[in-house]
């Protein structure tokens, strides 16, 4: 199987990662010249073509985005502040609430107009939102399991991230509710579920750039790509999930001694990255080393078959290939490991539909709606529902 895999940072809650996460040990922040000579710029000649989002412009807002944030956070007064009503009016900024977009790697500005993010730019812009309503914002990573999706034919591992708005340490003035509150579409499971640590503020706009290489990858924009890459190596070199996606790219051109380094260097740091593990597996075949290949792919395998989103992930992968009856099998064997995943139910309902057996497939969108954390997800699953024939079994 041809497998590509990538980091992102973007959660529901964004790797060729958006966008990811994985408890992954960091590389020291020294930018070290062994850091550097990974990068070959001679690959790439017009990377300087494609300019990067500075700090500033990722973090920007304009007026009525100022305006808007100095009115969340006065609710009642302008001495007095209100934390869990400030992030409460974010998520309510249009009709239909703040939309989950896992795609959406987003400016602060176009965010806040767009109304639609993910956990990395519902960060961000809240960060910059909160910073000038005069309130104190911290990123956090959170450790979660490895959990893929799909676009353009690439496994994109997510990873999560998310923020912390609290008052500032010296703020004297009245204050109404409690003095801090978390930013993230599913804040309260993801709070209680998984440890995390804070991260800065370069290392998140590494992981923008980051992001923002994984699209050009996936729109064939291989010189773009390196370009945010390599921005993101400069910014934040202790993300280890540029680092593995820069061996994607080198390893799409043809570089396949500059993707063997940049894996194995990212190795010689966390021996347990799995996504650098498997994409030097998958290098290996490219260059005929077949027997190793094999060998760090069983590893790998073996070390995954407790992940529910392994399974789930591998039948997505047969669906595209046509295969129905195998992804059938992954998907079961996903639910075994967690039965109230309501994407993996969907899955399971889609293949089902695919093999026109429309009983199976509304009972299995049935239980994703009714295990659905999200709103978002139940009036998807709902409006699928609704739209099916009924009482029809398999042909």
């Amino acid at each position: 199987m041809n497998t590509r895999r990538v980091w992102m940072f973007g959660f529901v809650f964004l790797a060729l990662l958006s966008g990811t996460v994985t408890g992954c040990k960091s590389i020291p922040n020294t930018n070290t010249s062994e850091e550097i000579k990974l990068l070959d710029d001679t690959l790439f000649p017009l990377h300087h073509a494609f300019a990067v989002e500075s700090s500033e412009e990722i973090f920007h807002l304009e007026e009525d985005a100022l305006l808007f944030a100095e009115h969340a956070v006065n609710q009642k007064g302008a001495f007095k502040k209100d934390i869990k009503k400030f992030v409460k009016t974010i998520f309510e900024h249009s009709d239909k609430g703040m939309r989950y977009r896992n795609s959406a790697n987003t400016t602060a500005n176009v965010t806040f107009n767009n109304r639609a993010a993910n956990c990395l730019s519902l960060s961000i812009m809240t960060y910059a939102l909160a910073e000038h309503a005069g309130l104190h914002a911290k990123f956090f990573e959170v450790d979660i399991p490895e959990y893929w999706t799909r676009r353009e034919g690439y496994s994109l591992l997510n990873g999560h991230i998310n923020l912390r708005v609290s008052l500032p340490s010296d703020y004297k003035s009245s204050v109404i509710g409690e003095k801090w509150a978390d930013v993230d579409f599913d804040p309260q499971a993801l709070r209680n579920l998984f440890p995390r640590v804070a991260v800065s503020k370069e290392k998140v706009i590494a992981m923008f750039y980051n992001n923002k290489g994984a699209d050009a990858i996936l729109a064939n924009s291989y010189t773009k790509a390196y370009s945010y890459f390599r921005a993101a190596a400069k910014i934040a070199p202790e993300l280890q999930q540029s680092w593995a996606n820069l061996g994607v790219l080198y390893r799409m051109v043809g570089a396949y001694e500059q993707a063997e380094n940049v894996y194995k260097y990212t190795l010689s740091v966390d021996d347990d990255n799995l996504t650098a593990w498997e994409n030097l597996s998958i290098l290996y075949r490219y260059q005929g080393k077949t027997e190793e290949a094999a060998r760090i792919s069983e590893m790998v395998k073996r070390k995954r078959l407790d992940n529910p989103f392994y399974h789930y992930i591998l039948g997505e992968q047969a669906l595209e290939q046509g295969d129905i009856e195998f992804a059938v099998e992954h998907f079961k064997a996903g639910l075994k490991l967690d039965d109230k995943n309501h994407e993996i139910l969907f899955a399971l309902a889609r293949a089902y539909l695919l093999q026109k057996d429309m009983i199976m497939a509304q009972s299995y969108i049935k239980k994703a709606a009714r295990h659905s954390d999200n709103e978002q997800d139940r009036l998807r699953y709902t409006a699928k529902l609704s739209s099916l024939p009924s009482n029809t079994g398999p042909r």
